[in-house]
């Protein structure tokens, strides 16, 4: 959600943590959590203040000691990450990590193994998707902490002048977007690189990016299933989008509101995470500062869909948002763990969909709401799918291999030839 990846940092990164993860220093401490103090990395800004006190409230109460939060930026987490965590002496006692990033850290040690607490925390009710690029082994080390789905926002205004009404099938939505394209205009806006849009195409045809043959991860974009999406996508973007080939980290919600200039919106579809619809609307002047605009979304105007299946039903989408952990070195195992039931408990998980972020627990997703937002989330977010939980996927996205590899699908490319020579590209990482 909302953050940029540092290509270089995550690609260094991943092959330093991936060389070794042991803890140096003293042996961790599995005792008594009173009075232990702890420190909680937080990436980014979207935990909001008024849950990070609660948090450093609930564990004073609990523990006696007192939770330090710091909060890093997404830019450099990764490099910060591998340098802090294998170092008893500097890491963080409990850790928030990108989903993707986990089986990296995961695979490398650098996480104690939560299973004697999963049912606790949640067990099957959490986000299954997000627990899985935790795991090794049957064995759980990251957990969900918050996910944000994507969905379709679309201009009811373009759809209903030109008689469109909501698909129901993913080939019904290509032609859909496809007839609404104009030189001026995308159908359906995304970059041709984007590939954590693109690869729900992938996962609703049944394919996948990488599985696992026996001990090792291979790439499986060449597999009959991941063939089909990619070339459903291809005839999506020709057709549909007019974003360049070469975009991949885009702000569609820019191009679905109007155009400053003409008045005219430069997309009728766009597909983002939830926490979009507050870019999306009306655009008049920020009351607070002239310099800046707001946008207050218009019911009359703009609505959102699941982006649906092949078959019908929910197409299985890349869910942003993050997963949490402890750190195997660190010295105070119990007040992490302390820290980790606070997070699980029912009255953080609330507070998470409270402010807009959704629940590890989808017992308490009805905490987000009941608008079209909060359904469109939940539904999306419950067949969601992630990237592979292979210990070199940090390294794959930090080389850049699958927005080179969209790219040239969009571009026209023979999708069975890229397809081929992209998984062994993914080969030489993947492990």
């Amino acid at each position: 959600m909302k953050r940029k990846y540092a290509v270089a940092a995550i690609a260094t990164a991943a092959a330093l943590v991936l060389a070794g993860c042991s803890a140096t220093g003293e042996p961790a401490d599995d005792g008594s959590a009173d009075g232990q103090d702890i420190t909680l990395w937080l990436m980014g800004g979207d935990t909001p203040d008024e849950l990070r006190d609660y948090l450093k409230s609930e564990y004073a109460d609990a523990t006696g000691g007192t939770l330090t939060i710091e909060e890093q930026g997404w830019g450099d987490a990764v490099a910060k990450l591998t340098t802090a965590l294998p170092d008893a002496a500097n890491t963080p006692d409990v850790t928030e990590i990108g989903n993707t990033w986990s089986p990296t850290f995961t695979n490398a040690g650098a996480f104690t193994d939560l299973s004697d607490m999963y049912d606790e925390l949640g067990g099957d009710k959490l986000l299954k998707s997000f627990v899985e690029v935790g795991e090794v082994d049957g064995a759980q080390y990251a957990l969900p902490y918050y996910f944000g789905s994507r969905y379709n926002f679309y201009r009811k205004d373009i759809w209903d002048a030109a008689g469109k009404t909501v698909p129901t099938t993913l080939g019904e939505f290509g032609e859909t977007v496809k007839s609404l394209r104009t030189d001026a205009q995308s159908g359906f806006y995304v970059g041709g690189s984007d590939w954590r849009n693109g690869i729900s195409w992938i996962f609703a045809n049944g394919g996948e990016l990488a599985v696992k043959d026996g001990d090792e991860w291979v790439g499986a974009l060449s597999s009959d299933e991941s063939v089909a999406g990619l070339e459903q996508f291809q005839d999506l973007f020709t057709g549909a989008s007019n974003a360049p080939v070469t975009e991949f980290d885009s702000t569609p919600w820019v191009n679905i509101n109007n155009n400053d200039a003409t008045g005219v919106p430069e997309a009728a579809t766009i597909i983002a995470p939830g926490w979009a619809h507050w870019s999306i609307g009306d655009i008049t002047p920020d009351p607070k500062d002239s310099t800046k605009t707001v946008a207050t979304w218009n019911d009359d105007v703009f609505g959102t869909f699941v982006l649906p299946g092949v078959d019908g039903g929910v197409a299985p989408v890349f869910a942003g948002g993050s997963n949490i952990a402890v750190s195997a070195a660190s010295k105070n195992q119990a007040g992490a763990k302390e820290l980790m039931k606070i997070i699980f408990s029912e009255e953080y998980q609330t507070l998470l969909g409270e402010n807009g972020l959704g629940p590890a627990n989808l017992d308490y997703a009805s905490s987000l709401g009941d608008d079209q937002f909060a359904k469109a989330l939940i539904e999306s977010a419950a067949g969601s799918k992630l990237t592979p939980a292979a210990p070199g996927w940090a390294a794959v996205e930090g080389a850049g291999i699958l927005e080179e590899f969209f790219g040239k699908v969009s571009g026209g490319g023979d999708v069975a030839e890229l397809a081929a020579e992209y998984d062994e590209k993914l080969n030489e990482l993947l492990n």
